[in-house]
């Protein structure tokens, strides 16, 4: 399990719009990196404009803000295309990265148990190091909270 002063796993892997990210090829700024359970869901959809309406204020302070699930990225794409979404998504089809960051966990629901990805987010400082972790993320209020975390460092 990661902790507070580990340094960030690093990654590459596909992004919306045929890209491509690799953590540590991102200039030296904060990263957000927050984990979601699937594309176009209400609490999910919630959580991505919430980042997309402050993506100016994570720019301003110097932040890249990355979401990850593991959704394609032609799913990925349609997501951003009807919310109008600004984050950068990350299609994490293999799970290596939700396992790396221990989101990708084993869930209940009306007794069925099952794999999926927790809700979470990882600050990321500049120095590559886990800032901030949250977990078992709520989404009212959180994109806020994230913000004032990284506007701390």
């Amino acid at each position: 399990m990661l902790a507070i002063g580990d340094t960030a796993p690093d990654f590459t892997a596909p992004t919306n719009d045929a890209g491509s990210i690799t953590l540590s090829d991102l200039p030296p700024r904060s990263v957000v990196l927050y984990f979601y359970p699937k594309d176009d869901t209400p609490g999910c959809t919630k959580e991505a404009i919430a980042f997309t309406a402050m993506i100016a204020d994570f720019e301003a302070a110097n932040c890249t803000v990355l979401g990850v699930s593991k959704d394609t990225v032609a799913k990925h794409d349609k997501f951003r295309a009807k919310h109008a979404l600004d984050v950068v998504l990350v299609s994490d089809e293999a799970t290596t990265i939700c396992e790396d960051y221990g989101v990708w966990v084993e869930k209940n629901m009306y007794g069925k148990k099952y794999m999926g990805i927790e809700r979470a987010t990882y600050l990321i400082g500049p120095d590559g190091k886990v800032a901030q972790i949250w977990r078992k993320v709520k989404v009212p209020g959180h994109a806020e909270a994230v913000l004032e975390a990284v506007q701390g460092l």
